[in-house]
């Protein structure tokens, strides 16, 4: 598969100082709460244009609203880790719990990387069954995580569900666990302090250094014990003014709420929890990460929470997930590289008759706002891939140009913005889906999977039976020899079985 490398566009605006740590946010402050693209004057076929500082524009504006599609970048994984939870408990997920993104998302792909802070533009594609129909791959890479002295220390304010229904095991357990692996990998520079609610909400431990202090820590840890009804929302306001109290400057700070969200008591509205806390959030930069654990999860109001809260979301059900999380995803990457991150991807309309973005239902960004850098977009550290896939139907014999992608972001600590940019031409498309690279074949496989649980929500063209997909991804295991993809195929497998 041919790929085209990112050229770069930088844009110096404003300088505002400010650090978050690795999330994502996709909210954006519109009048339609920014989920959907809005009526824009730039040109179809090339990305939103930029303006000189003498007003000259990159691109000939022409009025065709119908060819730009704008997104803030997301790296949640909670969709796709509930619903291998939910098969292998022997249940189908609720299609309502289904992101395609999510499930896109859950395998790292091998794009190029660049050498500092943004990011790397990949675009590529393959034609469908249906030779009118191809899937348009746009991917994204942050250069590799460094050493972990390298980054800045964190002050990380973790908020634990304790209520009754933790006490089911692989919940409070769990946590606890991971809790007590990541008190040993965090350096002695790093800061934690601990809420606990059930009824009510209490601050067990305030924000501590790690140097001299990890056995009082672990001992807090291990001292944890459920009690009664989830008042999340008290929860996650003691956990905010904690995290205030304990605010570290040229630190990153971050609540961490672990939970089912199963929230029972109090407020239990993720819009009205948050905006209680807006004020820590937006002054302070604070953002929230979640991590859901649970056999009975509230998916929803977690995904809302992290989304509201500039943050993402995470589920894990076994030690080896949480693991992962808390040991090495976390401490790993408290370092930030993008800040406000959106991508813009616009379709030629010569060449492109119709398209649609799989998934991102929460993260649409009206067009306009793709270079409004007042709008949210998402938070990104080093060593991530985000990938977006697009149905494509193109003109009968097209040739040419199809689409250019462009990603904009903000400097972590200048915020300063700047833009990269990749192409895709006609001829790049490889002849088949299931013949093209294993990135691609990857994402697709993981695409049609989220599709056939959600009921066919996400409207991929020719999707194929769950058996046939069962055999896609085999061969595809068995090709590149991977556990994760192993994985996937086994969760189709067994969807297939309980359909």
């Amino acid at each position: 598969m041919q790929r085209f490398r990112a050229r770069t566009a930088l844009l110096a605006l404003t300088a505002t100082s400010g650090l978050l740590l690795t999330a994502c946010s996709g909210s954006a402050d519109t009048s339609d709460g920014g989920k959907t693209a809005g009526r824009h004057d730039y040109s179809a076929g090339q990305p939103a244009p930029a303006e000189s500082q003498d007003g000259d524009e990159r691109y000939e504006r022409r009025e065709d609203p119908d060819h730009l599609s704008t997104f803030a970048l997301d790296v949640d994984t909670a969709s796709y880790d509930y619903a291998r939870r939910s098969l292998a408990d022997g249940r189908l997920p609720d299609p309502s719990t289904i992101r395609p993104e999510e499930f896109v998302n859950s395998f790292r792909q091998d794009y190029d990387r660049p050498d500092g802070d943004g990011f790397s533009v990949t675009v590529d594609g393959a034609r469908a069954d249906d030779e009118d129909w191809s899937l348009v791959r746009v991917g994204l890479a942050t250069r590799t995580t460094g050493p972990t002295g390298e980054r800045p220390p964190a002050a990380l304010t973790f908020v634990i569900d304790v209520s009754g229904s933790m006490a089911e095991p692989g919940r409070l357990d769990l946590a606890q666990e991971s809790l007590s692996v990541m008190t040993d990998r965090l350096r002695d520079d790093d800061s934690v302090a601990l809420v606990t609610f059930s009824d009510e909400a209490e601050t067990v431990l305030p924000m501590t250094r790690l140097d001299g202090n990890r056995d009082d820590i672990q001992d807090a840890i291990s001292d944890l014990d459920t009690q009664d009804s989830t008042n999340l929302g008290a929860g996650v306001e003691t956990g905010y003014e904690t995290a205030v109290e304990g605010l570290r400057e040229g630190a990153t700070n971050r609540v961490v709420l672990i939970s089912d969200a199963l929230a029972n008591t109090g407020d239990t509205d993720a819009d009205s929890i948050l905006e209680r806390v807006s004020g820590e959030r937006r002054e302070h930069g604070i953002t929230l990460f979640g991590v859901g654990v649970g056999s009975d999860y509230g998916d929803a109001l977690m995904e809302r929470l992290a989304d509201k809260g500039d943050g993402h979301t995470v589920y894990v059900s076994d030690s080896d997930e949480a693991r992962k999380v808390f040991s090495q995803r976390l401490p790993r990457n408290v370092d930030l590289t993008a800040r406000d991150a959106k991508a813009q991807v616009a379709f030629d309309p010569e060449t492109v008759e119709e398209f649609h973005l799989v998934g991102y239902d929460n993260r649409r960004v009206a067009d306009e706002d793709f270079r409004d850098d007042r709008v949210d977009g998402g938070e990104v550290g080093p060593g991530h891939t985000v990938t977006a896939l697009y149905a494509v139907r193109t003109a009968p014999g097209a040739e040419g140009h199809l689409a250019t992608a462009t990603v904009r972001w903000l400097d972590p600590e200048t915020r300063d913005p700047h833009e990269e940019t990749g192409d895709l031409e006609a001829d790049a498309l490889d002849d088949s889906v299931w013949s093209a690279s294993r990135g691609l074949r990857t994402a697709a496989t993981a695409a049609y999977f989220a599709d056939a649980l959600g009921r066919g929500a996400s409207g991929l063209p020719d999707a194929p039976r769950l058996g046939e997909l069962a055999d896609h991804a085999d061969d595809l295991a068995d090709s590149t020899e991977s556990e994760e993809i192993r994985g996937l195929a086994e969760a189709i497998t067994t969807a297939k079985r309980l359909m």
